[in-house]
């Protein structure tokens, strides 16, 4: 997980990113399908920051691991300790972990599980979450405000080719 580039007021997270915040009415944005962005803020404080999870949890040869959530949840906040927040205060919103491949294994609800347990675990409330479905999401989250809006992005339809036969041989063998 890699910290996204200040850019202004304005900073747009891709896969495995993080930014945090403190500018008033700045933005942070992201495009969601079966990741998931957390949204933490400390309202005392008004800064706020987002995290881009693609995938938390792996598997090793030793089973499970849940480094890279850990870690990605862990930067966040330890970049949101550093502009001044203060841990007990800090609120959450989590957004993303849509199914978006029909007929694989269900990322998107193991994101979605692993980000709830982790903030329940460290004791930060989750005041809001849209989880699941199919659809993707546009996040645009206020960090000095802790306000969120969320815009779903409607998944067109899969085109669905009709089987073509391939035409038979002509080897002078006749079945019946």
């Amino acid at each position: 997980m890699k910290r996204a580039a200040d850019r202004g007021p304005n900073i747009n997270i891709t896969q495995g990113e993080y930014a945090v915040s403190e500018i008033e009415g700045g933005v942070i944005t992201t495009i969601l399908g079966s990741c998931i962005a957390t949204c933490i803020w400390d309202p005392v404080r008004k800064v706020g920051g987002m995290n881009h999870i693609l995938l938390a949890r792996s598997q090793t040869a030793g089973g499970v691991s849940d480094y890279a959530g850990v870690n990605a949840m862990e930067l966040l906040i330890n970049g949101l300790v550093r502009l001044g927040a203060d841990r007990n205060r800090l609120n959450a919103k989590i957004f993303g972990g849509a199914r978006m491949i029909s007929g694989l294994s269900d990322v998107g609800n193991t994101n979605a599980s692993f980000v709830v347990e982790y903030l329940e675990r460290e004791g930060i409330p989750c005041l809001g979450k849209s989880l699941g479905g199919v659809s993707a999401r546009q996040i645009r989250f206020f960090p000095s405000e802790g306000r969120v809006m969320q815009r779903t992005v409607a998944s067109a339809p899969e085109p669905v080719e009709p089987v073509r036969q391939a035409p038979p041989e002509r080897n002078g063998v006749e079945l019946f």
